[in-house]
């Protein structure tokens, strides 16, 4: 009976590691199945350009997987049992259920509303496709001088904030934060972000905390009401609560608990990759919810998961975050370095320059994610009866 891996979540994360393991792992010993609820595959980094109106190219997940052997289930998770090692998904047809014996769970993040009421019946999440879609719907409607309120200060929020104030600048755009605008930036970043919400007219309240959500305006804890049209909520991000009903050990924010190889602490033969995982990198503090960490724990999942199946030894990923990367419309951006502790450098590539750099990045990730069988190795593993005798076990 062949080994059977199901990889749930196909974002940056799990789409990249479902190719990985299906280019490493010999078809004879290993069925690879990834469970997502779209076809398609989604550039999270760009949801902010598609709720301002610009198209995305469309990757279909089938094309995707085309051809690697890897069995695609368009369904939603409903429920993880890590007892009986089994995963309920439900679609069209009805409810299923896989049986697995090894879990890579990928299911990233979604927008926290933080219990501010009114959040998920009018405001407007960018953190997945149908939410950002249903927020490009509403500016469509919305005539001269519509009035967008963008609440929250994360990189989410001023990308969402420049690049709808950039593509449709008939309407208002404005920013609520609870801090301060880029306060985490160094003086140079923080300069250039300044100029540039001045450049494209946004206004900014700083210290202004959202406490409910209206159909048609937003208020402050201060009593302030902001009249809005449409409020884009982009005030952090969440994970499912699957993962904290599912019995798998997790941190106070529902994050799974991993070890540095990315193993459950409380389940071995379950793995985590991207926004799911609590990890600590190597500065001493937990990975951020972002690209770059799905990349780093996407890759160090792979590697331990052929490693523990195959008898091979397992290389150890950095987990070293270099900085904040930010778009400020298509062609403004800025790099903000960071040290060893996560505090901003002095030093940040801001313009047009930083722009296109995050832009490559972003085009170098669909590009690799899109094109899973591409540098497949001549040989590929076989599964370890033992880790003892098997440590080189390959077959062509």
């Amino acid at each position: 009976m062949k080994h059977r891996i199901v990889v749930l979540g196909a974002g940056y994360a799990g789409a990249f590691s479902a190719g990985y393991l299906a280019r490493q792992l010999h078809r004879d010993d290993f069925e690879i199945t990834v469970v997502n609820a779209e076809p398609d595959f989604v550039e999270r980094l760009r949801l902010h350009q598609l709720a301002a109106g610009r198209d995305l190219r469309h990757r279909p997940l089938a094309e995707v997987f085309a051809g690697t052997g890897i069995r695609l289930r368009l369904a939603r998770v409903t429920n993880v049992d890590v007892e009986h090692r089994t995963v309920t998904v439900a679609d069209d047809e009805g409810v299923d259920r896989l049986e697995y014996d090894t879990l890579l769970y990928a299911l990233g993040s979604t927008a926290a509303d933080h219990g501010v009421a009114g959040v998920d019946e009018h405001a407007f999440p960018v953190a997945a496709r149908p939410s950002a879609l249903r927020l490009r719907a509403r500016l469509d409607e919305l005539g001269e001088g519509g009035k967008v309120l963008v609440v929250g200060g994360n990189l989410t929020a001023i990308e969402a904030a420049t690049e709808i104030a950039e593509f449709r600048p008939e309407l208002r755009v404005s920013l609520a934060t609870s801090g301060e605008l880029g306060g985490w930036l160094g003086t140079k970043a923080r300069r250039h972000l300044l100029h540039a919400f001045d450049r494209f007219g946004i206004t900014v309240h700083e210290h202004t905390t959202i406490e409910r959500v209206e159909e048609a305006a937003a208020l402050a804890a201060d009593g302030t009401t902001f009249a809005s049209d449409a409020t884009v909520w982009a005030a952090g991000f969440a994970v499912h609560p699957i993962a904290a009903a599912s019995g798998l050990a997790v941190a106070p924010n529902g994050q799974i608990t991993v070890d540095r190889q990315m193993r459950s602490i409380s389940h071995p033969d379950v793995y985590v990759a991207g926004d799911s995982a609590f990890v600590i990198g190597d500065n001493g503090r937990p990975l951020p919810m972002s690209c770059a960490s799905a990349g780093y724990t996407g890759m160090q999942a792979t590697a331990a998961i052929v490693g523990d199946r195959t008898g091979r030894k397992i290389k150890a990923t950095a987990l070293t975050y270099f900085g904040n990367h930010i778009s400020l419309g298509r062609e403004d951006g800025i790099f903000q370095l960071v040290d060893g502790d996560a505090r901003s450098k002095s030093g940040a590539l801001c313009g047009r320059s930083a722009a296109h750099v995050k832009s490559a990045i972003v085009a170098a990730s669909g590009w690799a994610i899109s094109h899973p069988t591409f540098g497949r190795p001549t040989h590929k593993y076989r599964l370890a009866t033992t880790r003892e005798h098997s440590a080189d076990v390959v077959a062509a």
